[in-house]
């Protein structure tokens, strides 16, 4: 056992990962992945933009934006494999970005308020400028009719993290305070469809099953 063992460690390809978000990047290591954090720059808004004219629903455009990222970062990389994710928050036919400041933030959230929305996550891997994989998941959130008081308490408690995730919120901090009922994976709300890629990821052999 101990010869193929060694001999499998050694075929395993560098992982990367193309995102600077904090959130993925816990997952990946509270699951014990070894990763390398890369993250690249593109033009998110056209890729968005493009979705939208050809009619694409929000899971495609996280979708071509997670292949983007992906890609650019095994263009880097070619020889690990590269990991990008996005996610795009819709509601009622309208997407959601990062907000910039708390006043957007504040916007959002009150356009959110008593509504139900939904989280398009998607993962894609690239190797040697190839997507070789990809998986989009999506979740429900219904917020509840909070008070501006509540609503002004959230986006102070958090007013560190609060452009660093769509809508301006955050499941896992205090803005699960908004919420009302949750529908889906865990996971696929904070940012990446961890299970299915960690199914990929034992197939490539970067994780022994």
């Amino acid at each position: 056992m101990r010869g193929p063992r060694m001999a499998l460690q050694r075929e395993r390809p560098e992982l990367v990962l193309a995102s600077g978000s904090a959130a993925r990047a816990m997952l990946l290591r509270s699951a014990g992945l070894r990763f390398r954090v890369a993250p690249v720059v593109l033009d998110e808004g056209a890729i968005r933009d493009a979705a939208r004219r050809a009619g694409e629903d929000a899971g495609r455009a996280a979708m071509a934006l997670a292949a983007a990222k992906a890609l650019k970062g095994s263009d880097a990389a070619p020889e690990a494999l590269v990991i990008g994710a996005d996610q795009i928050l819709a509601c009622e036919g309208r997407w959601f970005e990062k907000p910039a400041g708390k006043k957007e933030a504040a916007e959002q959230l009150r356009m959110l308020r008593g509504r139900t929305h939904v989280l398009a996550t998607a993962v894609a891997c690239a190797s040697a400028g190839e997507v070789v994989w990809h998986s989009v998941g999506e979740a429900r959130l219904t917020f509840r009719r909070f008070s501006d008081d509540v609503l002004e308490s959230v986006l102070e408690a958090d007013a560190a993290a609060i452009g660093s995730s769509v809508g301006g919120y955050r499941l896992e901090g205090p803005g699960v305070l908004l919420c009302e009922r949750i529908e889906g994976d865990h996971f696929t709300i904070l940012g990446l469809p961890l299970l299915p890629l960690l199914g990929f990821l034992r197939e490539r052999s970067v994780l022994i099953d």
